[in-house]
């Protein structure tokens, strides 16, 4: 039985009445009113090029809902009764930039006064499912359209009429969708099912929305998402990723992860994190690793700065820090389990899982080697940092230590207020030791006291893998001992190749 959330689960993300109260729909209809208002300059001359050519045209589908919680963008789509060339002919006239790639289904987008419009004549497509490709069909009612949307609070308009020339803005929601956007309630328009079957990938849309917004899914749509998991084998990997960064950078993603994870579609897209349920040990040695992830990505997202754009990659190596655990759990002699080199073989398992969602090469990189360093931390206690210790963590973190920073300090979920101060300090006093050295040396730009030139020239070597080897070595030198002067520098290299020389 799949366990079904309850809007009580969530803070309110947005601020909306009390659906009690009985000027709650009063309320919400005054934003989308007030919305439309703010952009009267804006939309009126559009929606007056409609109209002349006989058409019909509607701020329809995510944006009334933004509208309703006070969050009405600059991204807006219509839908309207003109066909895909009227559409087009319009929005030359009017836009100042026009684009029609997406006019074979009915689509086409332009921007204004800094807003992206993007306009779709009424659909009414059949579904072969099979794949997610329709028989693309155009239709002729608002209802129609607006019973295949994903979600009822997605399904409904406000038509762009004008009453003496003048904008009049009419409200329609013919499938009460604004009774769910004031229960914070994730429906479909019709069956489930069928909507399912007709798009798999609005189960991942389900779970965004539950990150994106705090809305609760239905009963009888999770239990559809539980029957249907395996349809979104039908979507291609690049519109899951597009999907799952969409709820990764949400406002609460470990709830839109764990509605993957109870419903069953994890174990197609991201498998590894499902698999982090294991059992306890009989003498609970060791912590729900599954819960521990949920806790660190929500911990990793409270401590970004709230100025800045969400941490995709921060976010996304606190929920996979642990994935290796699976692979490594092993019992311990007198009871427990250890998890030895999980960070070095989790670190694999999330650069293959990102390479599988079509990633770009940047973030699967990143990604792998904050999970890969997410323990080096650990391995020192307090007072125990070496200053050599010290350079190799900054080294190799590089560009990456902000977020590493902020990854082990997430990592820290233990209940004991004592022992998670403890951690806590250790880990200021480890950043405290990064800012004295750096002080004195250039972290951030490590590099061997001789250069590849120089090394050659002192060692009488022409280029070759004999080069690169004395330069590592100096590196490993630099690393361990910080700055030399340049006499000790290379007296130190000679000796190294001196060494080798009578290895040899």
């Amino acid at each position: 039985m799949v366990r079904v959330t309850t809007p009580e689960t969530y803070p309110e993300v947005f601020d909306l009445p009390d659906p009690q109260d009985p000027n709650a729909v009063a309320v919400v209809m005054s934003r989308v009113q007030g919305g439309v208002d703010k952009q009267t300059s804006f939309l009126e001359p559009l929606a007056r090029a409609f109209a002349q050519r006989g058409e019909s045209l509607y701020l329809v589908g995510g944006p009334v809902r933004d509208a309703m919680l006070g969050k009405l963008g600059n991204d807006l789509d219509f839908t309207t009764s003109a066909r895909p060339d009227t559409i087009r002919e319009i929005l030359d006239a009017w836009g100042e930039k026009t684009w029609d790639t997406g006019i074979e289904y009915g689509t086409v987008s332009a921007v204004k006064q800094g807003n992206q419009v993007e306009i779709t004549t009424f659909r009414a497509d059949v579904y072969d499912g099979v794949t997610r490709n329709p028989e693309v069909t155009f239709g002729d009612t608002l209802d129609g359209d607006l019973l295949r949307r994903d979600f009822a609070c997605n399904a409904m308009a406000v038509e762009l009429s004008l009453i003496d020339d003048r904008l009049h803005p009419q409200f329609h929601d013919p499938v009460n969708g604004l009774d769910d956007v004031l229960h914070r309630r994730l429906d479909t328009p019709q069956a489930p099912e069928v909507s399912f079957r007709d798009d798999p990938l609005r189960m991942l849309r389900a779970a965004r929305f539950v990150s994106q917004l705090g809305f609760a899914v239905a009963p009888r749509v999770c239990e559809a998402m539980a029957d249907m998991a395996a349809e979104i084998r039908r979507i291609t990997p690049e519109r899951i990723q597009a999907e799952l960064d969409k709820l990764m950078i949400g406002a609460r993603p470990w709830e839109g992860i764990d509605l993957l994870v109870e419903t069953g579609l994890a174990e197609y897209v991201l498998p590894e994190v499902p698999a982090l349920q294991l059992e306890r040990d009989e003498h609970m040695q060791h912590k729900d690793v599954y819960r521990h992830s949920l806790t660190v990505l929500r911990q990793a997202t409270e401590l970004e700065d709230p100025q800045d754009a969400p941490d995709l990659k921060l976010r996304w190596a606190a929920l996979l820090h642990d994935i290796g655990k699976p692979a490594t759990r092993a019992p311990k002699e007198g009871g427990g389990v250890s998890f030895h080199h999980h960070e070095v073989v989790g670190a694999k398992m999330a650069r293959k899982r990102l390479r599988a969602l079509k990633y770009p090469k940047h973030v699967i990189e990143d990604v792998g080697q904050l999970v890969y360093l997410h323990m080096r931390f650990h391995g020192f206690g307090e007072g125990q940092w070496t200053d050599s210790a010290v350079r190799r963590y900054v080294t190799d973190a590089g560009d990456l230590l902000p977020r590493l920073h902020k990854l082990v300090r997430a990592d820290s979920t233990t209940r004991n207020p004592k022992k998670a101060q403890r951690l806590q300090r250790t880990y200021d006093h480890l950043e405290e030791r990064i800012a004295d050295i750096a002080a004195k040396e250039d972290l951030a730009r490590v590099r061997p006291d001789l250069d590849g030139n120089e090394i050659m020239r002192i060692l009488s070597l022409n280029p070759g893998p004999e080069v690169g080897k004395a330069w590592k070595y100096m590196k490993e030198l630099r690393l361990e001992r910080g700055e030399l002067d340049h006499d000790e520098a290379v007296a130190e290299l000679q000796r190294w190749w001196e060494e080798q020389q009578d290895d040899a």
